[in-house]
């Protein structure tokens, strides 16, 4: 685990609600390799017992506030807590908005209030390019309008304004990072994305392409990019571990607030990812052409520049066939196959 530019967390205890799931283990394990301790949170309902590894977990609900208070109560001095819980999948946000609403918005509720009353001023929140919405304006910068359409997206901005609510009122000090598109895996391969149901691509065109399931729907050929496929931004779970670590250090030096876009600023296309896939592996996606999904944007990626003014933060993992091999070996040592050199 690289921490050359990290600052040493020298023992401190790190929250980290949500450290059970694919982007919270990867962070639990950063802040360990830092000289951290991560008290991992989660009720386990989407995320992994076997993932938490590199500290104490706590099987709660953050929306029940005596048990929460209760474990907050038990790490004492705790010096931030790293908020990633919460329902992220958006379909099922469409057909049940009241599960996302009470998960996403009265937990993060919930926890600031528990946040308070234990005097722990600092959060770093896992936030979303979702919060932006449907716009044609790239790259997006965080000044850009927020609208988000889905409820997913929406329940997240509620957070944000909660949070600045909370700063405004309570000092607390905080980063808000928006996520554009997380991927790749542990490069020891001992986590990675175990989602289910899976939704994204580049998962689903491995299993396609291990033959593990029948050829992957490639949604819209037609739009208006280099190749005809949507282009999305993305960037390695490692990337964004460290964004938290950087955070930290920020907040450490005086930093009382910040939203922060993290992403690489580069689009790559589907077809793009799927020769990825083939080139790192051997092993070709066998795909079928299908009609666009509704609310798919032709293109999506971010403006960094504010990530390394405020963070100082530069991607290091996010080319695509790094991202590629990482997840590979992830997924091969699930499925007991080759790893990809």
């Amino acid at each position: 685990m690289d921490t050359a530019e990290h600052h040493k967390l020298d023992g401190q205890d790190i929250l980290v609600v949500g450290g059970a799931g694919y982007i919270g283990s990867h962070v639990c394990k950063m802040i360990h390799a830092a000289g951290g301790r991560p008290i991992t949170i989660d009720n386990l309902s989407c995320g992994h017992e076997h993932a938490v590894k590199w500290g104490p977990l706590e099987r709660i609900d953050i929306r029940d506030r005596e048990a929460l208070d209760a474990a907050l109560s038990r790490w004492p001095g705790a010096s931030c807590v790293v908020h990633l819980a919460s329902s992220i999948e958006v379909g099922i946000g469409e057909r049940d908005p009241a599960n996302f609403y009470s998960n996403n918005v009265v937990g993060a509720l919930t926890l600031l209030d528990a946040m308070r009353a234990a005097e722990i001023d600092r959060l770093i929140f896992s936030s979303t390019c979702a919060t932006y919405g449907e716009t044609e304006t790239m790259p997006i910068a965080e000044d850009d309008p927020q609208q988000p359409s889905s409820v997913y997206g929406k329940t997240k901005l509620a957070v944000e304004h909660m949070i600045q609510s909370y700063h405004a009122a309570y000092g607390l000090n905080y980063v808000t990072l928006r996520y554009f598109n997380a991927s790749g895996a542990d490069a020891d391969a001992e986590i990675g994305e175990e989602h289910d149901p899976e939704t994204h691509l580049i998962p689903i065109a491995m299993q396609a392409a291990a033959g593990r399931r029948g050829p992957l729907k490639l949604f819209g050929t037609d739009y208006d990019t280099p190749d005809g496929t949507c282009v999305r931004d993305y960037i390695h779970v490692n990337d964004i571990a460290r964004a938290h670590i950087l955070a930290m250090k920020q907040m450490e030096s005086g930093l009382t607030r910040a939203e922060v876009n993290i992403g690489t600023g580069v689009g790559t296309s589907n077809r793009e990812v799927l020769a990825s896939i083939g080139r790192v592996t051997g092993h070709p996606v066998p795909y079928e052409d299908a009609p666009r999904r509704a609310g798919d944007l032709s293109r999506l990626y971010s403006d960094e520049g504010q990530a390394k003014k405020v963070l100082g933060f530069t991607p290091r993992y996010s080319d695509m066939d790094t991202i590629i091999r990482s997840a590979w070996n992830f997924h091969n040592s699930r499925w007991g196959e080759t790893r990809a050199d």
